[in-house]
């Protein structure tokens, strides 16, 4: 029996259930991470006994499962979306925005498909739009599409926020930091093409280098979308 079919077990003393429990966990993990949150740490942030806790959860993984499922109810489009293009870059700027408020998420993103009500009900969204546009297997394959680019995106840009507090260097400082290294083996002529990003490229924010990724896959999704079955 899944976390979502168990019942919950009566009320004691200490008000106490997977509402709770789950903010609990959400706000530790906030704080310090995925490695901050354990039944014991839960409990103790609701000062209850750490055994009282496996009434409700009965393993880690499923206060993950949960915490995953509470965080997708932000990702949730307030209106449903006016079109499938609409419908994924929706689901894709969404998730990126929780991610940055909840940092642990991209370290669960992927992987097992979520079957929490509120992930059920994202993939319900996005699956609706594309709904009579292709074959099933098309529809499917776009949305994984657009899923591995975003799931990336956001995990690569998580580590960067990771790496500048890690060695208290932005960006930009260790770009400075690791100059003269750089250009010491762009000198040798052996990356001429490297030598023209590096001298000759534009740099842009993150947010902005999303947008347009996701606009490029979104585009090639489109293509795929308007060829006719073969």
């Amino acid at each position: 029996m899944t976390v979502w079919d168990r019942p919950e077990p009566p009320t004691r003393p200490v008000p106490l259930d997977r509402e709770r429990i789950v903010a609990a966990a959400v706000a530790l993990a906030d704080e310090g991470g995925l490695e901050a949150v354990s039944l014991r740490k839960v409990a103790a942030r609701l000062d209850a006994g750490p055994m009282r806790l496996y009434g409700y959860i009965s393993t880690k993984e499923e206060l993950f499962d949960l915490m995953v499922d509470e965080v997708h109810a932000e990702i949730l489009p307030e209106e449903p979306p006016g079109d499938w293009r609409e419908a994924l870059r929706v689901l894709a700027h969404r998730t990126r925005q929780a991610t940055l408020r909840h940092e642990w998420l991209a370290d669960l993103l992927g992987g097992r498909p979520a079957l929490g009500p509120n992930a059920l009900a994202v993939t319900e969204t996005t699956l609706a739009a594309l709904d009579g546009l292709a074959d099933l297997d098309t529809v499917v394959r776009a949305v994984e599409t657009v899923s591995a680019y975003f799931t990336g995106a956001i995990r690569r840009e998580i580590a960067n926020l990771r790496a500048e507090r890690a060695t208290g260097l932005s960006e930009r400082d260790w770009q400075r930091a690791s100059g003269p290294h750089v250009m010491r083996m762009l000198a040798t002529g052996r990356f001429p093409s490297l030598a023209k990003f590096v001298h000759d490229g534009t740099e842009v924010d993150a947010e902005v280098s999303f947008a347009v990724g996701l606009d490029w896959v979104l585009d090639a999704v489109a293509a795929k979308l308007a060829r006719p079955p073969a």
